[in-house]
């Protein structure tokens, strides 16, 4: 009896002109406010530096609600509803390829993945980004190998500043340029993935990112 309840509860809701409401408001403003944050730091480094330091810290603050929300957030904004292991994430991408994915009413297995990526990229991105403004930060990471505290020498040994007053060479700063890089070769990956997904199940994942709502689940989604 249980069985065949449990059978037929996506049925009830799974009209093709249905709507269910996946994320919320919190998760669509971190969504969009990531994306205004990312490309206000992106198009102002080496720039507008106070520009950029406040965009790494909006990003910064994002990343740290988005981890809070991710556990104490709505159904479809906990980790552990879309979070899933490297056998089933592999699965899912390997029927990607052959044009047989199920739909997931929330993140699917490659999308999960990707949060994955993109917070632990912005995270170091900002981390590094925070070191570079005071050097006596750099003491908080005693285990740092030594050549990253000569980045704030020049070839003279003379102190480089930071900001407006100067520009730090070196390890240090490559590492945080790398992962900006990173970053964006991750969000366009992100909005590859959008849009086949998209394509392949007839919906428009950007204005549900909107709105909100999607097309309510239907036989052999995973709601």
């Amino acid at each position: 009896m249980t069985d065949a309840i449990s059978h037929q509860a996506p049925e009830m809701n799974t009209a093709p002109s249905s709507k269910v409401r996946v994320w919320d408001p919190l998760v669509r403003v971190f969504h969009w406010g990531l994306v205004a944050a990312f490309a206000t730091a992106w198009l102002t480094a080496d720039e507008l530096q106070p520009v950029h330091e406040v965009a790494g810290y909006t990003l910064a603050g994002l990343v740290a609600f988005r981890l809070v929300w991710g556990l104490i957030g709505s159904r479809y904004a906990r980790f552990a509803q879309f979070l899933k292991g490297p056998r089933e994430t592999l699965a899912y991408l390997g029927d990607m390829t052959r044009g047989r994915e199920r739909r997931h009413l929330g993140h699917n297995p490659a999308g999960a993945a990707m949060v994955v990526a993109l917070l632990v990229t912005l995270s170091g991105t900002a981390f590094t980004g925070w070191l570079m403004e005071d050097e006596a930060r750099l003491a908080i990471l005693p285990s740092m190998p030594a050549i990253v505290a000569l980045a704030w020498a020049d070839d003279d040994g003379d102190e480089r500043e930071y900001g407006g007053r100067g520009e730090i060479e070196g390890p240090l700063k490559e590492v945080h340029e790398t992962l900006a890089n990173l970053m964006l070769l991750l969000a366009a990956l992100h909005v590859g993935g959008v849009v086949l997904a998209s394509f392949r199940h007839h919906e428009n994942l950007a204005r549900a990112m909107v709105t909100g709502d999607k097309r309510g689940a239907g036989p052999g989604d995973i709601a």
